[in-house]
């Protein structure tokens, strides 16, 4: 999962929203504002060029509605561990969270958090924000007109912390998300303290970081793992953390984070 370090953007996956200090220590980038978003489990962290609290409000609220009106008519679609088949009557979300499971091989709910991140940070988009970042429980859509740098956390892995992704203005809009089986609540089928994955689209990123994350249970694991995951088109790169262990592939590049 992914922490927030001055001047770093990243975030805490899979949180519950009380504990969710780590984005004290984070301030604004200089011309945005910076607020939280939340709806029922939904705890959204954003920056943007405007202040558009009220519209990222209503934009969430919409994301959350799409999903739990779907879900009451199709149970199984909150507790798939496997892809579902598209529904062309499905909302446009939904419609996205099946497409990224597909991709992956993962249930829908996968790419739950990824969704709304994106739903929210494009909708803030087509209203008239320039740049917007929209965090959602280690889930990030990042649309910016400069160099954002993303801090890996590993839990206890000798590796957290110091290492980051690096995200350049041309590479954006541009999704990050990451899942663990030793951090969080996310559910993991692996034993990764992190598996990071980078894609054009934030709901893919959701959907292939846990696929990523279940293929991983040993260092043997690994190389393989990741040729799989970057063979996934709209996959930029991945990294995966493994105790002291560490591999990365794809058109990522690394940066130290805090002199790490």
């Amino acid at each position: 999962m992914l922490n927030w370090y001055p001047g770093v953007l990243g975030s805490m996956s899979q949180s519950r929203p009380s504990k969710r200090d780590y984005r004290r220590s984070v301030p604004s980038q200089v011309g945005w504002f910076a607020y939280t978003v939340r709806y029922k489990e939904s705890d959204l962290w954003i920056q943007t060029d405007l202040d558009f609290r009220q519209e990222a409000e209503t934009l969430l609220l919409e994301a959350r509605l799409q999903v739990e009106l779907y879900a009451r008519e199709h149970s199984d679609f909150l507790t798939a561990h496997v892809p579902l088949p598209q529904d062309p009557k499905a909302p446009e979300l939904v419609k996205w969270m099946v497409g990224a499971g597909l991709a992956a091989g993962v249930g829908p709910m996968a790419a739950v958090a990824g969704a709304i991140a994106k739903y929210v940070g494009e909708g803030l988009h087509s209203l008239g924000c320039k740049e917007v970042v929209v965090e959602n429980g280690g889930d990030i859509y990042l649309a910016a007109n400069r160099e954002l740098l993303v801090g890996l956390y590993a839990g206890s892995s000798p590796l957290s912390g110091h290492l980051g992704i690096r995200i350049r203005p041309g590479e954006m809009p541009i999704g990050v998300a990451t899942s663990s089986a030793k951090v969080g609540h996310s559910w993991s089928y692996g034993a990764t303290d992190a598996a990071c994955v980078v894609a054009r689209d934030s709901v893919l990123a959701d959907a292939t970081a846990t696929a990523l994350g279940n293929r991983v249970r040993e260092i043997s694991d690994m190389e393989k793992a990741l040729e799989w995951v970057c063979s996934i088109e709209g996959v930029v790169g991945a990294v995966l953390i493994l105790g002291k262990a560490m591999a990365a592939k794809g058109g990522i590049q690394l940066a130290s984070v805090r002199g790490g």
